[in-house]
């Protein structure tokens, strides 16, 4: 029978083999204590199974509250644990409650964090993942061989539907991609959902017409699903491309309902991703929270951004991005969405070490606080990842853009 594995990286004051079989037990056919029916032949068959134990460092204090003894050393270690297919089919809530469940509140662990994990090849023929991922994003666009260069409407709240249609229409002319409301903006009193889909919408159309460019707009439909599913269907009847969704705030089913009907790209913002991994010893590592996402439909994630003004390390803000790019049921890639204090500073080092362009570039202040104004924000980002393709370093690339200069001289630390 098909299994399902995922990598753990624990701490327990316990023995790690111990640890890693209450682990194993809690997540599957066992509880604290022997009960009626725990039968051989049905924990043979539903019992998770710890796969690879791999010991790791010790520390004199344990990193969470809980199992804490006195006197005890705290053993890290990674842990492999795999579960029949049997114990929940295709049922993806039930597939992440057995992932990560109540198995973060057991007294054994210090620490926990699910590292990333693997499903059977079957699962290809029961998610169909992101519609439209890297490919799909990029041709709406009609952008090939360079990142799509987005931007957030900002101040984040408070602009009524006329200035926000204005300021769309000013970056539409710059020559931006992508656009996208920011995560605190829904329906706010100065700036109703539907008015402000039907301005901007036909900011977008009539630029669509003049210049055959159809720039994608990503409205933040986040609510109760009902509700998603209108403000859904509105974007469709006014021709727009790409609905946004708080994916940590909306919840799985939430966002693999609206993600199953295919009609629009959808945008992952992942707020709230902190409370999930700034620790480093409890939540989720993306490469794991990823594939959830993948399996959910999400089309566009999320991903920090190299040198950051978030607490996110550049290191982790890479494996996100290679992550995203690794094929995942069948090979659908899900698009990196960089953001978080960016401007064409950065793209020379995202490029070094990423070795791609498969990325949605976002920049707020990088393009709209530009000297020259926001056109010149737009091509000073197109510039920065012409010369870090070409194997250009940020002065060489100055040197060679003017627009470019100009950002060097004010975003530069």
């Amino acid at each position: 029978m098909e299994r399902v594995f995922a990598e753990y990286l624990i701490e327990t004051p316990y023995e790690v083999e111990q640890a890693a079989a209450v682990l194993a037990g809690e997540q599957s056919s066992g509880t604290f204590v022997s009960v009626p029916g725990e039968t051989e032949e049905l924990k043979k068959r539903f019992a998770a199974r710890v796969e690879d134990i791999q010991l790791l460092d010790v520390a004199d204090e344990p990193s969470i509250p809980g199992g804490s003894i006195p006197g005890k050393k705290y053993q890290k270690a990674k842990v492999k644990v795999s579960w029949s297919i049997e114990n929940f089919g295709y049922n993806l809530p039930v597939l992440i409650s057995t992932l990560q469940g109540n198995l973060y509140e057991i007294t054994q662990f210090t620490g926990l964090k699910l590292m990333d994990f693997e499903v059977p090849d079957s699962f290809a023929n029961h998610f169909s993942g992101p519609k439209f991922g890297i490919k799909g994003s990029k041709l709406s666009c009609g952008v090939t061989d360079r990142p799509m260069i987005g931007t957030i409407i900002k101040p984040s709240i408070g602009m009524s539907v006329d200035e926000t249609a204005a300021l769309v229409k000013n970056l539409i002319e710059a020559g931006i991609d992508f656009i996208k409301d920011d995560e605190l903006m829904g329906s706010a009193a100065n700036s109703p959902f539907e008015e402000r889909v039907k301005a901007i919408m036909k900011v977008i159309r009539d630029n669509e017409q003049k210049t055959g460019k159809k720039v994608m707009y990503a409205f933040n439909i986040s609510d109760e699903i009902d509700e998603m599913q209108r403000k859904y269907d509105l974007i469709k009847k006014e021709e727009g491309s790409c609905a946004m969704i708080s994916i940590n705030s909306v919840g799985l089913s939430g966002t693999k309902k609206i993600c199953d009907q295919g009609e629009l790209v959808i945008h992952g913002h992942r707020n709230g991703w902190g409370m999930l991994n700034r620790h480093p010893m409890l939540g989720i590592e993306f490469p794991a929270y990823q594939k959830i996402q993948r399996l959910a439909g999400v089309d566009q994630l999320h991903v920090n951004g190299i040198q950051n003004k978030f607490w996110e390390s550049d290191d982790s803000v890479v494996t996100s991005i290679k992550s995203c790019l690794k094929p995942f049921l069948g090979g659908k890639e899900i698009l990196p969405v960089v953001s978080s204090g960016q401007w064409g500073g950065q793209a020379v080092e995202t490029y070094r070490r990423t070795q791609t362009t498969d990325l949605l570039y976002m920049a707020g202040g990088g393009i709209l606080a530009h000297p020259m104004g926001p056109k010149a924000g737009v091509n000073a980002l197109q510039q920065a990842w012409t010369g870090a393709v070409d194997g250009l370093s940020v002065a060489e690339t100055a040197l060679k853009y003017p627009e470019f200069a100009e950002s060097v001289k004010k975003f530069s630390k």
